[in-house]
Formats: C-alpha cells, sequence, structure tokens
C-alpha cells in the first residue's frame, strides 16, 4: 500500500512539473515532422529525409531562368560529313574540254594544247605550226595510173578529176594507235627507238610511223618528207594496189613504195583508193561536191562495192577560164 501511494505522489509531481514548464525535459523521440524544442524563438528544423532506392525517378535538369537553353542535335553514328563543308574530292585533270584546240578538220572538234601529265606530252595540234621544214621536193599528187573516162568537176578556175562518182559521207579521222600522232603534235623528248632520217639537208627523226623536226619546247609532227627511206613500217600498214605492177604501203595518211633500202615516201597517185584518212583533214564544200584536203591533196568520197572510200583527186588549172 505503501509502494502504490508512492508511486501516485511521483507521478503527480512530474505532472505538475510539466505543466508549470519546470523540470528536466524528455528528449522527444527522432521522428518525420516533429520539432526540437528550443526556448522561444528558435526555428524549427525539418528531419533529414533518405532518398528512397530503385524508385525509378530522376532528378529532372536545372535550367538557368533568363538564359536559353541550347538542344543538341543526335548525331548520327560513323565519320558523316555534311555536303556543305566538305566538298567531294574531284580529280583534277588538264583535259578541260573548253580549254583546248586540236583541230581535227571537217569535225571541228576543239580538244588541243592539252598536257598529258602521263606521257609528259604537251599536245598542240593547230594547223599553224611554224617548224622551218624545207619540203620542196615534195610532189601533191602523181599522175593517174590511167586516163579517166569521167568528166571533171568544175569549180573556181580548176577542174577536179575523179575515176568514181561522187558519194557523200561524212569525214571520220581514223585512228592508228598511240605511237601514231597528227602534224603539229608537239612531244617533250623522243622515245629510244627513234632513228634519224636526213632528207634534202633537212633533218628527220622518225620512230614507228611518225616523222618529227626539232623544235622550240620539243620535237613536232610534220608531214612525212617524199625520198625518205625506212627499213621496217608499222604493222597496221595497208596494202594498196596502183595498178598490176606497183603496189603503195598506206600508214597514217603516208604512202610508201618498195625500195632497194627498204620504204619510201612517195607522192599519192591520182585515184587511189583508200579506205581511211588521218586526223588534220578539213572538209572543203566547191560547189556540189565536198572534198576531204588533207596539206594540200584532195580526196573525194566514193562508195566501191558497198564499201565507204576515198580517191586522190587530180586538180588542174582549167586554162579556158583564163
Amino acid at each position: 500500500m505503501s509502494v502504490a501511494f508512492f508511486l501516485i505522489l511521483i507521478c503527480s509531481v512530474s505532472t505538475a512539473q510539466v505543466k508549470k514548464g519546470t523540470g528536466p525535459a524528455k528528449t522527444p523521440a527522432k521522428t518525420q515532422g516533429t520539432t526540437r524544442p528550443g526556448g522561444a524563438g528558435q526555428a524549427t528544423k525539418p528531419a533529414t529525409t533518405t532518398r528512397p532506392q530503385g524508385s525509378g525517378q530522376t532528378r529532372p535538369a536545372t535550367t538557368q531562368p533568363g538564359k536559353e537553353q541550347k538542344v543538341q542535335p543526335n548525331k548520327p553514328s560513323g565519320n558523316t560529313t555534311s555536303p556543305s563543308t566538305r566538298p567531294q574530292n574531284k580529280v583534277e585533270t588538264n583535259k578541260t574540254q573548253n580549254n583546248t584546240n586540236i583541230n581535227r578538220g571537217g569535225n571541228n572538234i576543239n580538244s588541243g594544247n592539252t598536257t598529258i601529265n602521263n606521257n609528259n606530252v604537251n599536245i598542240d595540234r593547230s594547223k599553224n605550226v611554224n617548224v622551218n621544214v624545207n619540203n620542196s621536193r615534195n610532189v601533191v599528187v602523181r599522175p593517174p595510173y590511167k586516163p579517166y573516162t569521167r568528166p571533171p568537176h568544175s569549180y573556181g578556175g580548176h577542174r577536179y578529176y575523179a575515176h568514181h562518182p561522187y558519194h557523200y559521207h561524212s569525214y571520220h579521222a581514223h585512228y592508228w594507235g598511240p605511237a601514231w600522232h597528227p602534224w603539229g603534235f608537239l612531244v617533250a623528248t623522243l622515245a629510244v627507238t627513234a632513228i634519224v632520217i636526213s632528207v634534202n639537208e633537212q633533218k628527220y627523226h622518225y620512230d614507228q610511223g611518225v616523222y618529227y623536226v626539232q623544235s622550240s619546247g620539243g620535237y613536232t609532227v610534220v608531214q612525212a618528207p617524199v625520198g625518205a627511206t625506212v627499213t621496217v613500217l608499222p604493222e597496221q600498214t595497208e596494202k594498196i594496189v596502183i595498178n598490176e605492177v606497183t603496189n603503195n604501203y598506206y600508214y597514217g595518211g603516208t604512202f610508201y613504195e618498195k625500195s632497194d633500202g627498204g620504204y619510201t615516201v612517195v607522192a599519192p597517185v591520182a585515184g587511189t583508193l583508200v579506205p581511211s584518212l588521218p586526223e588534220g583533214g578539213e572538209e572543203v564544200k566547191l560547189g556540189e561536191i565536198t572534198y576531204v584536203k588533207i596539206g594540200d591533196v584532195y580526196y573525194q568520197p566514193v562508195k566501191v562495192e558497198g564499201k565507204e572510200m576515198y580517191e586522190v583527186v587530180q586538180v588542174e588549172k582549167d586554162e579556158s577560164k583564163n
């Protein structure tokens, strides 16, 4: 009985002290949302919260007010470059179509003055090539092997003879391969196979059917000089029948005859038929007939046994017009 009375007395005293604000205060347990008593005017401190694990939430990006945020575009994978920043790789060549001048006669194709880096060759195929060559022995055309039975074509004070009737077909220069070059072609150096030939006190360099003379900047291709003799002709040389006893050999617009020393350059015989013409010719319209002129030689387009060919024309001055 005394013990129970003592406990009741203690509880009464403690309750009285709490109501009066005296006596020690119990320390409250740290729970969320509680405040720590510390006297009047003291701010309360919120309880520390812990970040939940595995909640799946992400922290939103922080932005600064008043400042524009730049959005970075996604970069595609691989080394991709915008066409506006990196131009395509273009290989520059010196074969620009508008800056070259090859005169191919009737075709009027412009593609000369071109530097070919592979062969170190500077091409100048214009017809007006200033090369000092004495070709005074050259005969334009030799007389025909038989009389003409057809009347000549008269125009401009001249008569143009041919054995076959005129049959127009457009002029297309024949290609004899990379070793052959037309008149006016300039090379910086010659091949080691080139040989020296002297004709009428003029020195020429011959290589694979082509004749050169030394000029400023290298060697220029010229017309084959009549009288030049070589021992071997190129593989593409064609045999041309002149008459029952005479044959010519034709390559690159040049005519040869067999001689004691080999093959000698000769002027073409009037009436000779050839299947093709070299580069450097030009179509010349004289009245109703269009000829192909190479140097001073006229060729008439004809058709023989269904094949388009060219006949060497005999040109004579018409004395009756004087």
